[in-house]
């Protein structure tokens, strides 16, 4: 196998990693709230009824900012349904999903199950833009932020929570491009009721972080040209553009499965240019960043038939993807194309946190534990802060049938504020390890502290409730740094992260 290469400079950078690119999500969607991080009659519940075992998973996992109550629930939310004595709460049908929403999990126990998370832990609220709209949002910002004095904020201090819950981001709705979401809009529609409820979010506080919906996806027959309409009627009012990607293998298609980043970065390239182009014709100088608020692996084929079979069930088993190496190692490789646009790309929600498409999956009264997809995640969000790297790999190649030919090696590498650096490298090989070899410019570095790789014989090995440490990362032996260069082999099919100091 030829060896793949590539250079780290200081001088030569994408841009610092902001820490809300390691956010994720919690939707009222299946067991992700329910028996998910909720479950009072669970034996570690503590008295709000959070699990604890979830709890220290989440602070594992290195969570920050974390996207709520949707996904496509959020477009038919009624926020007041969530507030106020739990025993008052109204049940209520849910569309999106064909099930029934008992409203026992709500605004107040959002705000505490991050708090419990910790200081990192930062709300990301969406607010109904498809059955609602400007007038709901302000009631709702009122609710949350607004200290005390007025008739919404009183009524958030006498249902028990006297200190403002401080939402800094907020999503204009979601996923309004798509057919399939309630109240779905054109993108004239949208970009209108975006403005007009940014605009007036803003007179309330002129410092909130505002997300527009971009498209729900690359392969939307309307993508760029929704995003240059929603833009030009929104480009002073917001922060953030949305972009939403899930993989899946499709027809037993694993190498373009394994390419999947490809495509993502491709996603994030393409939208980058359509906001510059508005902002040119605009004669703006502002720059719209990237809000990478869903993605995952997810098998998504699946997921129509699951859903078309409810007939309104509570917390019903929903989306339950169980991940195998393979997917472990795709997911990582998404992940890496976040960092490697981290100039652009500083907002990221991995979907979703708990039991739906989830890195953390639990037993109703029983454990909670580890997906393969868990320690890609949790390994970027520990080592992955600070100044990426400018990566620009020379590497063998594969054929694809969706990607033509893609790299066996993608990679970056983070640079700490302590000099330290981070190299993150997935080998997409299913057959062969690819020998490494990074050379050093610039970089006081002398040793390798680690080399771990997540991969497995088994490419379909999988954690599961009888073997939840089935598949964990192993260290890997004989990788070198020798005269300001790096000498490493990349196991088949794995992830890999090599620390330097």
């Amino acid at each position: 196998m030829r060896t793949a290469r590539f250079t780290l400079d200081p001088a030569f950078t994408v841009g610092e990693v902001n820490p809300r690119i390691f956010g994720s999500f919690v939707e009222h969607l299946g067991r992700c709230v329910y028996t998910g991080i909720f479950e009072p009659d669970h034996p570690t519940a503590d008295a709000e009824g959070l699990r604890r075992d979830v709890l220290d998973l989440v602070r594992e996992l290195g969570v920050t900012a974390v996207r709520y109550p949707g996904g496509n629930f959020v477009s038919g939310y009624k926020w007041e349904d969530s507030v106020g004595p739990v025993e008052d709460r109204p049940r209520r049908l849910d569309l999106a999903w064909r099930s029934t929403e008992t409203n026992r999990f709500g605004l107040s126990e959002y705000i505490a199950f991050l708090r419990k998370i910790g200081p990192q832990a930062e709300p990301m609220m969406a607010v109904n833009l498809g059955t609602r709209g400007v007038a709901e949002a302000l009631e709702l910002q009122e609710y949350a932020n607004h200290p005390s004095g007025t008739a919404l904020s009183d009524l958030r201090v006498e249902h028990g929570d006297k200190d403002p819950f401080g939402i800094r981001l907020w999503c204009l709705g979601n996923e309004m491009d798509g057919p399939w979401q309630t109240g779905h809009k054109t993108a004239e529609e949208y970009g209108r009721i975006a403005a007009e409820t940014a605009r007036a979010m803003r007179q309330i506080d002129p410092g909130v972080e505002l997300v527009a919906c971009g498209s729900s996806g690359q392969s939307m027959e309307t993508f760029a040209a929704w995003e240059a309409t929603v833009l030009e009627e929104t480009y002073d009012l917001v922060d953030y553009i949305s972009l939403h990607a899930y993989y899946e293998p499709l027809d037993g298609d694993v190498d373009s499965f394994l390419a999947s980043a490809v495509d993502m970065e491709s996603f994030i390239e393409n939208v980058v240019a359509t906001c510059d182009y508005v902002g040119a014709r605009l004669k703006s100088k502002k720059k719209i960043d990237l809000s990478f608020d869903e993605w995952n692996v997810w098998y998504l084929s699946r997921t129509e038939a699951q859903v078309g079979a409810l007939d309104w069930p509570e917390a019903p088993r929903l989306l339950e993807d169980n991940y195998s190496v393979t997917d472990a190692v795709v997911f990582g490789s998404l992940l890496i194309a976040l960092l490697r646009h981290a100039d652009r790309v500083t907002v990221a929600c991995l979907a979703q946190l708990v039991n739906v498409i989830a890195p953390i999956m639990t037993e109703p009264g029983g454990p909670a534990w580890r997906q393969t997809t868990f320690f890609p995640f949790a390994q970027a969000s520990k080592h992955g802060r600070g100044e990426v790297l400018d990566v620009r790999v020379d590497s063998p190649t594969y054929g694809t049938k969706k990607y033509g030919e893609a790299d066996l090696l993608h990679a970056t590498a983070v640079r700490a504020e302590d000099g330290t650096v981070t190299v993150f490298a997935v080998n997409r090989s299913r057959t062969g390890s690819l020998p490494l070899e990074v050379a050093l410019n610039g970089l006081d570095l002398t040793s390798v502290v680690e080399h771990s790789a997540l991969a497995d014989a088994d490419p379909d090995a999988r954690n599961t409730l009888a073997e939840p440490e089935r598949v964990t990362p192993h260290p890997v032996d004989g990788t070198t740094l020798d005269d300001g260069r790096l000498s490493a082999v990349l196991e088949p099919l794995s992830w890999n992260v090599i620390r330097l100091a």
